[in-house]
């Protein structure tokens, strides 16, 4: 008999309302949807369609007007630890050497800061790991401005991990970023992924990026944000550049975005 796994998140006909009586505005309505644990998922559609509002009630810095969100089984109530969040810009201190920003999290988070000073060391080298798997190995003394933007964000996505946290959520990261940033950085961030196998939450315009990085993909109505459709994406991995050519790619990115062509007629 196979054994059923519970997710480790999970949204229960969640609607959220911004304001009160006939002023409010419905941002997100029944929306429900479960994420497994070490699953990596991405959320698709125009602006306004509640991408980042489910984000927001995911990690419990919003509470819904209706229904529930569960995390390891338990009502999320308030805001949830053990979650790792990186922008579109990545808002690194720039009076912060790279090194500092990264550590950032580590000062502020417990367990972390009690004794940040006396593992100070042993954090320094989890830093310069990472640095060293996103490609930066010996960027840690350069200040923001001495990096490029893209170099900036593989910083982002450091900090955004360096207290191993369980949950990713990635609200566009590389939006901001040229084509060719932005497709050596889906690299980079699914190298992250395979080799740490956090559970990641993608927020994204982008059908491609999304297919390239996602195992499933969910596609959001029009304001009042609605899940339209669940997609799987059952391509091998890794993926490469040169996959994102192949038929089967191609066909999904196309079948996705028929779906958004069609609820928003465009």
């Amino acid at each position: 008999m196979t054994e059923v796994t519970e997710p480790l998140v999970e949204l229960r006909q969640v609607s959220l309302a911004y304001g009160r009586g006939p002023e409010a505005m419905l941002a997100l309505a029944d929306a429900t949807l479960s994420i497994a644990k070490g699953e990596f998922i991405a959320v698709v559609g125009p602006s306004g369609c509640g991408k980042s509002t489910l984000m927001k009630l995911v990690t419990g810095l919003l509470p819904p007007t209706s229904g529930e969100v569960r995390v390891h089984g338990q009502k999320v109530t308030k805001p949830i630890r053990g979650v790792g969040m990186a922008f579109q810009n990545p808002t690194l201190m720039p009076w912060r050497t790279t090194m500092d920003n990264i550590l950032l999290p580590l000062e502020v988070v417990e367990p972390y800061k009690r004794d940040f000073k006396a593992r100070r060391a042993e954090y320094v080298a989890r830093v310069e790991a990472l640095l060293k798997s996103v490609g930066l190995g010996g960027f840690g003394d350069k200040f923001p401005w001495q990096l490029s933007g893209g170099m900036q964000q593989r910083s982002n996505l450091c900090r955004a991990l360096v207290h191993e946290p369980e949950i990713l959520m990635l609200d566009e990261p590389f939006g901001a970023l040229d084509a060719f940033t932005r497709e050596d950085l889906w690299g980079v961030m699914q190298k992250l992924w395979l080799d740490r196998k956090f559970t990641a939450v993608l927020v994204t315009h982008d059908l491609r990026e999304a297919v390239y990085l996602a195992d499933t993909i969910y596609v959001m109505s029009k304001r009042p944000g609605r899940v339209l459709v669940r997609r799987e994406i059952d391509l091998p991995r890794p993926r490469t550049l040169e996959s994102t050519f192949d038929p089967k790619f191609v066909d999904i990115v196309h079948e996705l975005r028929d779906v958004i062509r069609r609820e928003y007629a465009i």
